[in-house]
């Protein structure tokens, strides 16, 4: 029976010998070390030789063995070894191949960070003239060479293999206690990084051990670390296979298998989602820059990926984020994958809906520059007190924003957005504000403009822009309920007084996000009232009279809300088409009392109800509604109040109706 003597000194040597071990080819495996002896020891059907062997030892193994083809998997800087082997093979007559491992010298080239030497020797010798420690990861066998440098027991650390005669060769030559660390490798990045900050080594000296050497994850710890790397070149340029064309010929059952476990590096996949700035050259970070030099591929909108296209990276255009994490899915070839977004991954961006897509993988966030910290330094302005909002793609109440706030920076994001807000603003009595709107920011073509909103409305401008409003009088406004009742627009339409709709409002208890329905909103106090108070919030003003519902829509016009909608129409019908509340007030029902209630409870079982009533019939129904479905939560309170009325020169207190103002939720938790 034919045999296959593989020199095993590689994981792809490892891989060929267990894909053939696998399938019952029949193998012989050498192994120079006793750590590598061990290593197959879970190898079955193999018969293994440990211990390096001379050349007539070889010959002899051959002979011995009836070896018919030989499979040279050493290392590549192992020259004398493979010239043993070769001229055994030649003396034998028996067949000799090279399984040889990929050089990714090339990826290095314009790399500032390393330094290239032609050997150890001269490894050793550039040492001589810098300060600093340095981490040994060439090999027990070369350390002898490094003993040339002035106390190079204290300056080096060497990561040897984990062998009792290893480590007994590096205590006779100086190395040990926490100069000497011993493990198996290959080491991810992040072990490499981590050892060249504990060690506090300034250089990394490594030969070219190829990728499943863990070559390129020693490029990057090294530039993580800030640590040169001193790179050894192989010895020289040899003929071969690669590990997929060496198992086809020898084992070709085994073939979609190693396509599979090529497929898996030797670190971690790492995807990282990169801020890159406004996007013009000069923007991105260092950090930045090396995750981009280190891509297999970059990911991204058009744009960033025009910004990026100087790294000559392969690239997959898409701004859809279930796109994206389908593309990264299916190319598991693509060990490290940049995914490029615009500006800062914290603000505003795609990256939180890739993050949620992501958890089994390894993702590196790395900040860029944002918009607003661009912008407000073009402004010479700190955006320390700077509110910061999205109107891109989203529905926000900017115009509440900019009434609060003394300064509110914005993403605009449509070419005709910018017009959009300065109507907003003008409509919302907001039109002393002073805009700032930055265009193309950090292009060639960028453009600052300034006006206000009415200036401003007629100007053109490109989609690519944010704004900055400042309003000097946001410090005077009022952050409590109790608009004066002589300020809203009233007509014959009747009003929830000043002091009934505080205490109502008090009780309804809106979050930041509610959504109201104010049935019988009247002049809209109530509703203008909580839509002013609630800014994020929406509140529906439903009214059946056509009088009151224009009155209500000129009071949201007046007092500049708009996150309010009057829904013309009578309750509960015109509630069927309503989102679901976490709030109702009713102010009028008309005799719909029951329904009005149903109909919120019937969308939202633990909506909040706040009703008054001054009518004696209203009172009863909603004394019957209550003990129909008793609530969890019930507050009864009559409301009695007086204003001063000037009589000549006197005030006399003029009462008002008396108001029954019952709050209640059908809500399990307390309040």
């Amino acid at each position: 029976m034919s045999c296959v003597l593989i020199f095993a000194g590689t994981s792809e040597g490892r891989t060929l010998a267990e894909l053939m071990d696998r399938y019952g080819k029949s193998i012989h495996i050498c192994v120079a070390t006793e750590y590598g002896e061990k290593v197959r020891e879970d190898e079955q059907a193999a018969r293994v030789t440990g211990g390096r062997l001379a050349l007539l030892q070889m010959e002899e193994l051959m002979e011995r063995e009836g070896v018919d083809q030989v499979v040279d998997a050493t290392h590549p800087y192992a020259v004398v070894v493979s010239e043993n082997i070769r001229h055994a093979c030649e003396d034998k007559k028996i067949p000799y191949l090279r399984l040889l491992r990929k050089s990714e010298e090339d990826a290095i080239q314009d790399n500032k960070n390393v330094v290239v030497v032609g050997s150890v020797e001269e490894a050793a010798e550039y040492l001589k003239g810098v300060s600093g420690k340095a981490l040994l990861t060439t090999g027990s066998k070369e350390l002898e060479k490094y003993t040339v440098v002035e106390h190079y027991a204290e300056r080096f650390v060497a990561r040897v293999l984990p062998s009792a005669e290893v480590l007994e060769a590096c205590r006779k030559l100086g190395f040990e206690g926490k100069n000497v660390i011993a493990m198996q490798g290959p080491f991810s990045e992040e072990m490499n990084t981590a050892m060249l900050r504990q060690t506090g080594a300034s250089f990394l000296v490594t030969k070219e051990s190829g990728k499943a050497g863990g070559f390129p994850a020693k490029v990057r710890a090294a530039e993580r670390a800030g640590a040169k790397l001193v790179l050894v070149r192989r010895p020289s340029e040899e003929q071969g296979l690669s590990l997929e064309e060496t198992v086809a010929r020898l084992c070709p059952e085994g073939l979609n298998e190693v396509r599979e476990i090529q497929l898996i590096p030797t670190d971690p996949r790492k995807i990282t989602l990169l801020g890159i700035g406004m996007g013009a050259e000069g923007q991105l970070t260092l950090d930045g820059a090396r995750a981009c030099r280190e891509a297999d591929v970059i990911v991204g909108a058009k744009r960033m990926l025009e910004a990026l296209r100087g790294f000559e990276k392969p690239v997959f255009e898409s701004y859809r984020s279930g796109e994206i994490l389908k593309y990264i899915h299916e190319h598991p070839e693509y060990h490290r994958v940049v995914v490029a977004l615009s500006g800062d991954v914290g603000f505003y961006s795609g990256a939180k809906k890739l993050l949620a897509g992501m958890e089994e993988d390894k993702v590196e966030l790395l900040c860029g520059i944002s918009s607003v910290a661009y912008f407000c330094s073009r402004l010479h302005t700190p955006w320390e007190d700077v509110t910061l909002v999205s109107a891109h793609g989203r529905k926000t109440n900017l115009a509440a924003a900019i009434r609060e706030n003394s300064k509110v920076f914005a993403l605009v994001g449509s070419s005709s957005g910018m017009r959009d807000i300065c109507r907003e603003l003008m409509d919302a009595g907001l039109g002393h504000v002073k805009l700032w709107v930055g265009q193309n920011l950090s292009y060639s073509d960028e453009k600052i403009f300034e006006g206000s909103p009415e200036e401003l409305l007629s100007a053109d401008f490109a989609a690519l822009c944010v704004v900055l409003a400042v309003n000097p009088q946001a410090a005077e406004h009022v952050v409590t309920h109790g608009i004066p009742d002589e300020e809203f627009l009233r007509e014959k339409v009747p009003m929830t007084k000043e002091e009934i709709r505080s205490i109502s409002l008090s009780k309804l208890r809106l979050t930041r996000r509610s959504v109201l329905w104010d049935v019988g909103a009247g002049t809209g106090s109530v509703s203008v009232e909580a839509a002013r108070q609630a800014t994020e919030s929406m509140v529906y003003a439903v009214e059946k009279k056509t009088a009151a519902a224009e009155l209500t829509r000129r009071n949201a016009r007046k007092f500049g809300v708009t996150n309010l909608a009057v829904i013309e129409g009578t309750a509960p019908e015109a509630l069927e088409d309503l989102p679901a509340p976490t709030h109702v007030f009713v102010g009028g029902s008309a005799g719909n009392l029951e329904g009005i209630l149903d109909a919120a409870c019937m969308k939202n079982p633990e909506v909040r109800i706040v009703v008054n009533t001054v009518t004696l019939e209203t009172m009863a129904a909603l004394t019957e509604y209550l003990r129909k479905h008793p609530p969890v939560h019930r507050d009864l309170v009559q409301v009695s109040c007086a204003r001063a009325k000037e009589m000549g020169s006197s005030h006399l207190m003029t009462g008002m109706n008396p108001v029954l103002i019952a709050s209640f939720d059908y809500r399990g938790e307390e309040l």
